[in-house]
């Protein structure tokens, strides 16, 4: 249970603070615990509520690293695919992905051949304690006429096959990093949303704490830890600006967005589609809800760091880069429900191309110490990058709790289900509404349509929910005051 109390949070003494409540944050809460220690993660707007919310959605098992060499990526996309397969099961599944073949460069028969076998081999330990449902068969690749079969829409003209390989999929990406928050708290973690850090506490060159403010009152609050990790994302530069100079390193944004498509899946399967034209990117498309999902578009990002949005223009560009890789598509703006976008580090100032790795930077070095920043490319390694980053900041502590602690995860209905269960059972759908709110920290109508379930990932779907969700709040008192800007 995320119990949300900033007065007693006070009064407390902590091992470390986690600035940010991204998946990043929730996995550095998530591990610190793990190894005894106390956290306390403070965000400054709702748990997951910017790049982590924002996500394809899939965890990548790092085939496309293989193809590179970077064998020591791959390894590590390997373990922690298994890891969310093994400990997160009810919410996260089994993909199965195609590639169509066309005989040019890399993506030739022979090559995708030799490639997801030895895929398959470096692999080998993928379904170590996986629940059978949840395993991973071995990759392959297909004939025309199967790929077709496959993919009834993909274009012919010079078709000579498929690959086919498995990763995984989260069913509902806020729940995963939800239950990861209810899972670290259950261990001793407390979790604080809307309440930001404006400040470091120092003393002779080492941290001691941190300054912030209670976005929800406006009230200022102290909080004493002798370690703070900043892993405020895109906001990580601001956070480390608090320290002392300038850290470009630290991230470097760029745009990156997905969309959902109000169109009929086009395979039961995801699809890996390029325009067939020089430098043309790969997309992924693949069944969410009735729907298609659709991604990854990134772009440079010179603006000031800040809630993104996807400006028409490179939606256009997205979608025309989608028709030109299955022209059966003909898409339109009017097809498009949402636009997820979020920033991600770049490799350079001004560029699109991510940066290659996490970066983990430890202020001691230029004269604050217990400071620590960290900086994440993916949301498949976060938990791992949790691990390195706490194992820097605490490097006696060890696993303690590894497997002890973990609630049962809440069991979550998607829109249509819940609009069927209050038609049929108000008050049961009311009590259940009732339980996330008082469970999960919930301050507003977004925090719970958007943030602890999907329900307004379809605008059209939360507005018919929002009734049953304003009802639900109301015997506590209903919705208070909007959230201070």
């Amino acid at each position: 249970m995320i119990r949300r109390d900033p007065a007693s949070a006070e009064r407390a003494r902590y091992d470390l603070v986690v600035v940010g409540g991204g998946i990043y944050g929730a996995m550095l809460a998530l591990e610190a615990s793990a190894r005894g220690l106390r956290p306390l993660l403070l965000e400054r707007d709702d748990f997951g509520g910017a790049t982590s919310w924002n996500s394809l959605r899939i965890v990548h098992g790092g085939l496309r690293y293989l193809q590179k060499l970077d064998l020591h990526r791959f390894r590590e996309s390997v373990a922690e695919r298994r890891w969310y397969l093994r400990e997160l099961p009810d919410l996260v599944r089994p993909l199965p992905c195609l590639m169509p073949l066309y005989g040019t460069g890399l993506h030739r028969p022979a090559v995708l051949r030799a490639a997801l076998r030895l895929n398959d081999l470096l692999a080998w330990r993928r379904n170590a304690g996986v629940r059978t449902d949840r395993t991973l068969p071995s990759g392959a690749v297909l004939s025309p006429d199967e790929t077709a079969r496959r993919f009834p829409a993909v274009e012919r003209s010079g078709l000579r096959g498929a690959a086919l390989w498995h990763d995984a999929v989260m069913l509902n990406s806020q729940r995963v990093l939800i239950e990861v928050l209810r899972w670290a708290a259950a261990r001793g973690a407390v979790l604080l949303n809307y309440v930001e850090a404006v400040g470091l506490l120092t003393d002779g060159g080492r941290v001691t704490g941190v300054r912030a403010v209670d976005r929800r009152t406006g009230e200022e609050r102290t909080f004493r830890s002798p370690v703070v990790v900043n892993a405020a994302g895109p906001w990580a530069g601001a956070v480390a600006r608090l320290a002392g100079p300038e850290r470009p390193e630290l991230f470097r944004p760029s745009l990156a967005f997905n969309a959902i498509l109000d169109r009929e899946p086009i395979a039961d399967l995801a699809t890996a589609v390029a325009p067939r034209r020089p430098g043309g990117r790969i997309y992924f498309l693949y069944p969410w809800n009735g729907r298609m999902l659709a991604g990854t578009y990134h772009a440079p990002w010179t603006d000031p760091v800040g809630p993104p949005t996807a400006p028409v223009a490179l939606v256009d560009d997205f979608l025309a880069d989608l028709n030109a890789a299955v022209p059966s598509l003909h898409l339109t703006r009017r097809d498009v429900v949402r636009v997820l976008a979020g920033l991600l580090p770049a490799a350079r100032a001004g560029s699109a191309d991510l940066a290659v790795r996490e970066t983990i930077l430890d202020h001691g070095a230029t004269g604050l110490s217990g400071l620590f920043s960290v900086s994440g490319v993916k949301y498949t390694t976060a938990r791992l990058v949790a691990q390195k980053t706490v194992a820097l900041a605490f490097p006696e502590a060890r696993p303690t709790a590894a497997r002890i602690g973990r609630p049962e995860p809440v069991p979550i209905r998607d829109a249509e289900g819940m609009e069927r269960w209050a038609e049929a059972d108000r008050p049961g759908a009311l009590a259940y509404v009732r339980r996330l709110i008082a469970e999960e920290s919930v301050l507003q109508p977004d925090d719970l349509l958007l943030r602890r379930t999907d329900w307004s990932m379809d605008p059209a779907s939360g507005e018919r929910l929002a009734g049953l969700v304003a009802e639900a709040a109301a015997p506590a008192g209903g919705w208070r005051e909007p959230i201070l800007a």
